[in-house]
């Protein structure tokens, strides 16, 4: 006999259902508004005045997410240990693009439209979640870098650079960072970018391998009387 969900819980349910596209926009916001602090030299001051309301205002959206789903759990002081990576999203900026990625899922949900397989889905989540964090890693370095004394990364396409060879593992030492901040950062893709990769990686290699495997089981099935 099937038990039915906790108050609670359905409440904790339905307020994750409600919220995931909102807090998705806002963070695609969040993201729009830190890349144009970053990179809008020649905006008017008004104009990043107004960006760091809304990434102060996205922040809190996230934090009151973050309360009103810790006191439905239940789970009381644990919370933050069970759910690192809702934790993680509140207290690193650079971390909170991720929110994006679980909108795709929920839009094809309410579509009713047929799921990708096990391993499309890692691909596609993994790839997302790279892209995002090698985006926000660049905005980062170059906003800490660019005014650094004796510092390599001078543009935009330099921090670029510097962080997809970083997540490549590449590392060829034409653009380093000198900056507690920026070396922080790239350790931080060092470790999550490397296991995001891998994940895309090892379930291309997964998929491949299962497709031949069916294609050779075709191949060697008798044909049919």
């Amino acid at each position: 006999m099937r038990t039915r969900p906790a108050p609670d819980q359905r409440r904790r349910h339905r307020w994750e259902h409600r919220t995931e596209l909102p807090l998705a926009a806002a963070s695609l916001v969040f993201l729009g508004a830190y890349a144009a602090r970053v990179l809008g030299h020649g905006l008017p001051q008004y104009v990043h005045d107004l960006c760091l309301a809304l990434l102060l205002g996205c922040w809190l959206l996230f934090g009151i997410d973050y309360v009103v789903r810790w006191r439905l759990s239940g789970e009381g002081a644990l919370f933050w240990a069970r759910h690192g990576l809702s934790t993680a999203i509140l207290l690193l900026p650079l971390l909170r693009p991720l929110r994006v990625v679980p909108v795709y899922e929920a839009i094809r949900r309410r579509q009713r439209r047929p799921r990708l397989n096990l391993y499309a889905r890692v691909m596609s989540y993994a790839g997302l979640s790279t892209a995002l964090i090698g985006f926000s890693g660049a905005l980062t370095v170059y906003a800490v870098e660019r005014s650094a004394e004796a510092s390599t990364i001078q543009t935009f396409g330099d921090a670029v650079w510097c962080v997809c060879s970083t997540l490549a593992t590449i590392g060829y030492g034409d653009a380093v960072p000198v900056t507690f901040l920026g070396r922080l950062v790239l350790v931080a893709l060092m470790g999550g970018g490397l296991a995001l990769l891998g994940a895309v990686t090892g379930s291309f290699a997964s998929w491949l391998l299962q497709s031949f495997a069916e294609e050779d089981e075709r191949t060697d099935r008798p044909p049919a009387s």
